[in-house]
């Protein structure tokens, strides 16, 4: 399992990354089979969003996530271009955990001719 990554580096610029989700064999729920699973993170908070069709309606400025938080994308389509100009697509089943809390941030486009729906699970760190 991977999920895409954006953070800012030491000069303040954000950039993309891939990560690999570790998953190991854990008995969840006995007496049914084990599951791969993840270590948990501590969460603080869940939001579900919507994003309009065609939102923002004018250019996005660059800005920064306001708090280190997973993305889930649940329905339609956006990109985001990170401060040092690469741009994703993400579609529904897409992860994004957005960390760029501090410098270039980042912009956001919905690409579909449907709203994106997100749900958004706030860390705790």
């Amino acid at each position: 399992m991977t999920y895409t990554r954006v953070s800012a580096d030491v000069h303040g610029e954000s950039h993309f990354s891939d990560e690999q989700v570790t998953l190991s064999e854990t008995g969840i729920a006995p007496p049914a089979p084990p599951v791969n699973m993840s270590s948990p993170t501590p969460a603080e908070n869940v939001a579900f969003v919507t994003l309009p069709a065609g939102w923002p309606e004018s250019v996005d400025e660059p800005h920064v996530a306001p708090a280190r938080n997973y993305w889930f994308v649940l329905s339609g389509e956006m990109e985001l271009t990170a401060g040092d100009g690469e741009t994703r697509h993400f579609r529904p089943g897409s992860i994004l955990l957005a960390e760029d809390t501090t410098g270039t941030g980042h912009t956001t486009t919905v690409v579909s001719d449907s709203p994106v729906e997100l749900a958004v699970v706030g860390t705790a760190d």
